[in-house]
Parts: C-alpha cells; structure tokens; sequence
C-alpha cells in the first residue's frame, strides 16, 4: 500500500479551508442555466458560464486563457499554468455545460440553485461537471498554498459535452498542439461509490439517431378511419420494441452484445439501490451487471414526440418521431453501430411504413493503459485522499466524446479518468448533487497526485 508523505497533511488542510469558498464558487456556477441547446436556454448563459471559468484561470495566474469558437457553435475555456524547467505538463480536463432540468418542477430545490440537505449539495451541474471544475482550481490552490505547482499545467473546459455534438473534438483535431500534454486527468467521471476512491479505465462510446416514421399525409379522425388506417406512432412503438429482446437485451441486428468484463464486479444488489429499481422490479438483460453497463451495447429512447395525455385528440397519428441513444463498448466502432442501428429500425418498421433515420450525435470508446507510471502516482494520491483506502479500477457506461479524441491524437500521453459522479450524484437525474466530502476529498487527491507524478519524473517545484 503507498506510504503517506508528510506534505500530504499540508494540501489537505489547505483544501479544507478552502471548501466555504469552494461552496460560494459552485453555487454561482450552478446558476447558470448552461444547457449548450438554443432551443431550451438562451446561449447567454453558457456564455457567462464560460466567462466565469475563464475569469477564474485568469485569477490563479493561468496565461493564454481564450474562450475558443468551436465548430458546433459553442465555446470551450483554455489556459496554461507554465511549470518549473524540465517539469511534465497535465492537461486538465472538465466541463461547464449541464443537461437539461428534466421536469423542474420535480427537484425538492430549484435545479440551478445550490442547495445543502442531507449532508449533500443539490443542483444541475454540481457533480457533472461544474463540480469538476471546482474540483481542479482546489487542487491547484492548495498546492500554490503549500509551495507551488510541480507541474506545468493546461486547463480546457468544455461547453458542449452533453449534447454530443463534438466541437472541441474537431478544434482539438484542427490544433493538435494546443491541448498537448504528458498526462490528461479528465474530470468528468467519480468513484464507484462514496469514499471509495476509483479511476475509470473504459468508456462506452455512443452513437445518437433521430428516427422519424410516417404513415399518412395527415392526421385523421380515428373513430372514422381507426382501425384500418396505420398509425405512426403504434408503427414506432412496433420499432423501438425490435431494439430489445425478451429479456431486455440490446438487440441491435449485427451488433455483438455478449462481451464479458475482466474486472471489478458490481453485485446486483448494490446496483438495485445505487439504481434504486423499485422493489419486484427485474434488471433487463444477461450476464453480470458489469457485463451489461462496461462491456457490452446498451440501447436507450431518450424522447418521443407525440401528444401528451392531457389536450390528446381521437386522432390516428400521421407520424411520429424518437431520440434513440446507442452505447457501445471498446473494440466497437460508433459510426458501424450508427449504421446498423438505422438498419435496423428501417428494417423492422411495419405496414410499409416510410422511417427516416438521421444521426444526431457520435462518441468513440475508450480503454486506458492501466499500467502506466501516471497510475502508480494515482494510486498513491488516492490513499492519501482516502485515508489509506485502495484505489479501483472500474469501467463506465457512459461516455466522454473528447477522451477518445485525446488519446489518437497524443498517443503518448497518459489518460486517467476521475471526478465525482458516483452513483449517490445522480447525475443527469432530477435532484443531482454532489458529495462535499468527495469533491474535497478528490481536490486532496488531484493536489498529491499532481505532486508525485512531478517527482516521478525527477522534478519537484516545493
């Protein structure tokens, strides 16, 4: 087990007297409604989330700090923290922009208002992933507070992560030098559960389509013509069904979906609660829980549009149209799943019925190299975070777009995986929140680990 070093003691007590400030700071980036989509919230305020993010690199003595246009039409926040002669540079990663609310009116506290309760702070954003931003300017602070920083340091924090639309990909791609790094601590994903310290060594890549059926030139009366006229929306139900086997199972035509993971086991019962699967309720698919979130594909409708309930009309609908997300584990390729998804709903559409499938958004998987240097420095930073507390090594079913982006264009680089989003976050849900004692925790980690893995290569700022 790695020893802990007597400055250890010193960043985590500078980042406890932080943490009042720390809360002052989240609370006004969770203010910002910064859902990187137009048609839900004005682009402004994703502009003062980034303007903030900005300010704050300016504040800790970051140069070349430039909000940068990026080809989807948002902004991503760069800085650089020059590092002593010779010293390695860690390219810092985290991102401002947040999903959307979800029903607003369901948070026990407004969603863009952080909110203390329960020992937790409440608000969109906070874990995923304003809560990392936070989490990196702790980290530095302490360490300016206790010496100096060891290394040399890029920050970039993105502003469309959510929406999957790929503009820092394709800026990073159009600029490779810009985010060069020795090592890249991305900020976006947390521990397997509270207080146990975890880096994430595989990401599911996803691919996104928009899938649209129709079936008449208009809506009709359906007590005249219901019955023998075909539905859109009963023929999209019929496809969105097709995407599943019995047993819940992704069912992707052509798409492998029996991969095994090698790793660290989630027991079904601790996935139950983290999930909170209501009691008598079954886990869809086959093989371990790992299995089916780390190795394998997952299909998910994200939206359909149709009338809701209340104002519906005795109508047979002329068309219809769903947000189908597709996840995919390393070693698949997301534009052949993009392909054979729209195959396969154009293939199992009913009654002729005309289906349109348009792809809305791409994210390739990723896979770290668990026995680099960078994850022995990790190891030792997460025990001093910890308390002694062993650091795991675990998978993610979600996905990072920019990781895997990241790791072709700097192949050298090391790439770790950490932040706060444990399940407790419930992250993209309604009521998300984030563990203080974590982003605390995690801010102690992120300051040793940026110290041991500068002595690691024989340089030391303190």
């Amino acid at each position: 087990m790695p020893t802990h070093h007597p400055d250890d003691a010193t960043l985590a007590s500078a980042v406890a007297a932080m943490m009042p400030e720390a809360r002052r700071e989240l609370a006004e980036l969770v203010s910002f409604r910064s859902v990187a989509d137009p048609a839900q919230f004005p682009p402004q305020e994703c502009e003062r989330a980034a303007n903030w993010v900005a300010d704050a690199l300016r504040a800790e003595g970051f140069r070349d700090v430039a909000l940068l246009d990026t080809p989807d039409g948002t902004q991503s926040v760069y800085g650089y923290l020059p590092g002593p002669a010779g010293a390695p540079t860690v390219l810092l990663y985290a991102h401002y922009d947040v999903q959307p609310p979800l029903d607003e009116a369901a948070w026990t506290s407004p969603p863009f208002e952080l909110t203390e309760r329960d020992g937790r702070w409440y608000g969109r954003g906070a874990a995923d992933c304003k809560g990392g931003v936070i989490m990196h300017l702790l980290a530095l602070r302490a360490l300016r507070a206790s010496g100096g920083v060891p290394v040399g340091v890029k920050v970039i924090v993105e502003g469309s992560e959510e929406q999957g639309t790929g503009g820092l990909e394709r800026y990073a791609e159009a600029h490779p030098e810009l985010l060069r790094a020795d090592t890249i601590v991305i900020g976006d994903c947390g521990n397997f559960q509270v207080g146990r310290p975890t880096v994430t060594a595989v990401l599911r890549g996803m691919t996104m389509a928009r899938v649209t059926v129709r079936t008449l030139e208009g809506n009709l009366h359906s007590g005249s013509f219901g019955g023998a006229a075909p539905d859109a929306l009963a023929a999209l139900i019929r496809v969105l069904d097709s995407l599943r086997a019995a047993d819940g199972s992704t069912a992707v035509d052509g798409l492998a979906a029996d991969e095994v993971w090698p790793g660290t086991a989630y027991p079904e019962e601790q996935f139950r609660a983290d999930a909170r699967v209501l009691d008598g309720v079954e886990l869809i698919g086959s093989g371990e829980v790992a299995d089916r979130l780390w190795a394998r594909p997952a299909v998910t409708v994200l939206g359909i549009d149709c009338p809701p309930v209340v104002g519906a009309t005795p109508s047979v609908h002329a068309q219809a149209r769903a947000l189908v997300s597709l996840r995919v584990p390393p070693g698949t390729d997301p534009a052949e799943a993009a392909k054979l998804l729209a195959s396969h709903l154009e293939a199992h559409a009913p009654w002729g019925a005309r289906v349109e499938v348009e792809a809305t958004g791409e994210g390739h998987p990723f896979r770290a190299d668990t026995d680099s240097p960078a994850y022995t420095a990790m190891a030792t930073a997460m025990a001093a975070g910890y308390d002694g507390a062993p650091m795991e090594i675990t998978g993610q079913g979600g996905s990072i777009p920019l990781t895997s982006t990241l790791a072709g264009l700097y192949p050298e680089a090391e790439l770790l995986l950490i932040g706060l989003s444990e399940p407790a976050a419930r992250i993209h849900a309604v009521d998300e929140s984030v563990s203080p004692q974590e982003l605390e925790r995690m801010s102690v980690t992120e300051a040793v680990f940026l110290r041991e893995y500068a002595r690691s290569v024989g340089t030391d700022a303190g």
